[in-house]
């Protein structure tokens, strides 16, 4: 159906890591996404204790923006040329979600 990681988890005084995400074509919409990274973020912030979690989408990418928006994530800019994707350097909008946001925002 999908899957979610999370990487280059830091330690230290970033106490970060980097989310990803897909989900298959015929499963977009329906949610599922949505519910299982609320349950990994939870666990990310309740059990490992970090500070910020990042994600970052392709400007084209609108369903990954909402998603990412709906689950409290806060647009902090656009990195030009930012990673090489077929053949071409693709600008990607960098988001983050804090532990102070996740608690206010909770959705359960």
């Amino acid at each position: 159906i999908g899957t979610c990681s999370f990487s280059q988890i830091f330690r230290g005084p970033l106490q970060a890591c980097y989310l990803g995400y897909k989900i298959a074509a015929r499963h977009e919409g329906a949610g599922l996404m949505h519910e299982a990274l609320q349950a990994a973020i939870r666990y990310v912030f309740d059990e490992l204790y970090l500070h910020r979690i990042m994600a970052n989408y392709m400007p084209h990418n609108v369903r990954s923006g909402h998603l990412l928006n709906r689950l409290g994530f806060r647009v902090e800019g656009t990195a030009k040329d930012y990673l090489f994707i077929n053949g071409a350097w693709r600008d990607h909008v960098m988001t983050a979600l804090t532990n102070a946001r996740f608690k206010e925002f909770r959705w359960y």
